[in-house]
């Protein structure tokens, strides 16, 4: 034994210093290789609310099925090529924006006014660094704006036509509000105030487009999504058009860290939907967060005692999907329905919009 020990030690010493570099570069190769095969995964949601299935035509279930497949599949694809997971929430939730199917973008909800206000926020797990919008009306994507904001502002929270001077300044083209109006959300605000004043016949009673939509009329919603990336890096966002019938330049809990958005790489990342009025009282994302570090729960309970208990008993209706350090993903709701899809670390994608999916 003390013979091969002295070979092998002479072997060693036999070794120029260029060999010792090339062994060197040799083994921060394998280092790098096994970096780049950190597991990543992505979850996202389209709001939750009363969606029912018995009033959703198999047509319709059809199109959201995939364009939150789409969706998922767009933000996983930035992961797999490397890209940050900030990135993909944004390449994720930029497509929402662009659907008519969700409230956030092009298909918002209106104010009171008859006009379109949307608010959007991100934040990376990495650095606890966020930006934040509300109140824009002639963004067209408010999570770019939100993210510019994070990137180029010392501010988190920029918020209307402050937030849209900014945003020319960082080279964003301002579009008109009827960009984001539908004639469904016009329909659903007409609705609404002819139940204000007691108006006997309501617009949807006779109107095909509010009928073809009536499974979700009472859906509470945003758009959002949260990943990780191959560094391991945490980000997450949200996006929304806020309440129908808003008025007074309210402001939900979307653009809010710590209670529609957050992240941190030490436990998880959040992205909230639901009444948000409730989401901010009870710091909803940052709370779940915070019951993983402090309590050392998994993901899904800690969601679940802020969703399905803490909000329960405040009275709230919503739900949130997560990703955590390792890269699971779990979603809680309280509600008949969330729009919610994922890719798991294993690459396994799921669609799901009923409670009972």
């Amino acid at each position: 034994m003390k013979t091969l020990a002295r070979l092998r030690l002479s072997s060693w010493r036999i070794l120029s210093p260029w060999h010792l570099v090339l062994i060197l570069v040799i083994s921060m190769s394998n280092v790098a290789t096994a970096v780049e095969k950190t597991p990543v995964a992505i979850a996202i949601h389209g709001g939750a609310g009363t969606i029912r299935r018995d009033l959703m035509g198999p047509e319709m279930e059809i199109e959201y099925r995939a364009i939150l497949s789409s969706a998922t599949l767009a933000g996983h694809r930035v992961l797999t090529a490397g890209g940050s997971s900030r990135d993909a929430v944004i390449a994720t939730i930029t497509l929402m924006e662009g659907s008519p199917l969700f409230n956030a973008g092009h298909g918002a909800v209106f104010n009171h006014e008859g006009n379109i206000e949307l608010d959007a926020s991100i934040m990376e797990g990495r650095t606890l660094n966020a930006g934040a919008v509300a109140a824009l009306t002639r963004i067209k994507s408010p999570i770019t704006l939100a993210n510019a904001v994070l990137d180029h502002s010392s501010h988190v929270m920029l918020v209307g036509a402050g937030a849209e001077v900014f945003a020319q300044q960082q080279g964003f083209d301002l579009v008109s509000n009827s960009y984001f109006k539908t004639e469904r959300r016009r329909l659903q605000l007409e609705r609404i105030i002819a139940k204000e004043q007691s108006v006997a016949q309501l617009p949807e009673l006779s109107n095909s487009l509010l009928l073809k939509y009536q499974f979700d009329e009472k859906k509470l919603g945003t758009v959002g999504a949260v990943a990780i990336d191959q560094n391991g890096d945490i980000a997450a966002g949200t996006s929304t058009g806020g309440m129908t019938n808003k008025r007074f330049g309210r402001v939900g809990d979307a653009p809010i860290i710590g209670a529609g958005t957050y992240a941190d790489n030490e436990s998880c990342g959040i992205s909230a939907t639901g009444h948000g009025e409730y989401f901010i009282r009870a710091a909803v994302a940052h709370d779940i967060c915070a019951r993983m570090a402090y309590k050392g729960i998994s993901l899904q309970k800690a969601q679940d005692e802020v969703v399905q208990n803490k909000l329960v008993k405040m009275g709230a209706s919503g739900g949130v999907v997560g990703v955590d350090k390792d890269a699971n993903v779990a979603f809680s709701f309280n509600s008949l329905g969330m729009y919610r899809a994922s890719i798991n670390k294993h690459g396994e994608l799921v669609v799901k919009i009923f409670k009972e999916d």
